[in-house]
């Protein structure tokens, strides 16, 4: 799929000057690091608790003695003080990678009067957001290509470095599998052919990785609101397509993009791994809330697994 944008008065810039340029993205990191971690603060009060039971030294809960269960594992000074038989549960202490990707494209760049930010803005947000809730959450998690899993408490500003020092960003991660029992999240407008968009899921997830895909888009690119004379430019490229007709050409453009998302969502499938869509002008919290959430609800079913499995 070719990347374009409408050149209209309605926005904020035009051409290539909203092309990813590596110092303007570390000019703005600094900003958008402290979004990430406003986010983040105000998220983390609406996301349940990743913990689970299972191998560990610390102590979680009391729970019912279920029948069937070996008597060995019954709390017997628990038990004393009720009626009911009691299971001493330990927390589940292994923790937990998750790989990130954020496309820092040209494309990401693009910004209508109708969003409240760029694309490459919100990407970076929300990635930024989810690796702080993560590390608090006692998880591992590392830049795909630039930086190795970390839990440290400065995980937003480690990560922030790392990007603003990338010269090269390209508009999808490398081919290089990712570890089993490990978990990816890709942040990209995907305006890239959706078939190498599938080569990549299925690279990653070859080894058992799993995933989610979250597609940022612009209002603009969702409702193609221009009537009259307009022109489309290639982001990435001299390229540009005059329209006669705005109006006349939208149904055209708007099912090209849902044949386009649709094949997306099905390269998603295909692995068991989530898709979801986050607009530019809704708030960032909400996209993170939805993808927090995902990931623990992965992770809890990753966990029942591999306890059945022992």
């Amino acid at each position: 799929m070719v990347k374009v944008r409408v050149l209209d008065t309605t926005e904020r810039a035009v051409g290539t000057r909203h092309a990813t340029d590596a110092l303007e993205l570390a000019r703005r990191l600094p900003r958008i690091a402290i979004e990430a971690r406003r986010i983040a603060a105000t998220a983390a009060h609406g996301i349940h608790g990743r913990r689970q039971a299972g191998p560990g030294e610390a102590f979680w809960q009391f729970r019912a003695f279920t029948a069937g269960e070996p008597a060995n594992r019954i709390d017997w000074r628990r038990s004393a003080r009720d009626d009911r038989y009691y299971v001493r549960e330990r927390e589940w202490e292994a923790a937990h990678t998750v790989w990130l990707w954020v496309d820092r494209s040209p494309s990401m760049g693009f910004s209508s009067a109708l969003a409240q930010c760029s694309k490459i803005e919100r990407a970076l947000v929300l990635g930024l957001a989810l690796a702080d809730i993560l590390v608090r959450g006692g998880e591992r998690v590392g830049l795909m290509d630039l930086t190795n899993p970390m839990a440290t408490r400065g995980i937003v500003d480690r990560l922030a470095e790392a990007l603003a020092a990338d010269r090269s960003p390209a508009d999808l991660p490398g081919q290089r599998p990712l570890p089993p029992l490990t978990e990816a999240v890709l942040i990209s407008d995907f305006l890239t052919p959706a078939a190498r968009v599938r080569e990549t899921i299925e690279r990653l997830a070859a080894r058992g990785a799993r995933g989610h895909v979250v597609l940022v888009v612009d209002p603009v690119e969702e409702t193609f609101p221009f009537e009259g004379q307009a022109v489309l430019a290639d982001l990435e490229g001299p390229d540009t397509l005059r329209v006669g007709d705005a109006g006349s050409f939208r149904d055209l453009y708007l099912e090209r993009m849902r044949t386009h998302r649709a094949a997306l969502a099905e390269a998603c499938a295909r692995r068991a791994w989530s898709f979801a869509v986050h607009r530019t002008d809704r708030p960032a919290s909400d996209a993170l809330l939805a993808l927090a959430g995902r990931i623990a609800n992965h992770d809890a079913a990753a966990r029942v697994v591999a306890g059945a499995g022992g």
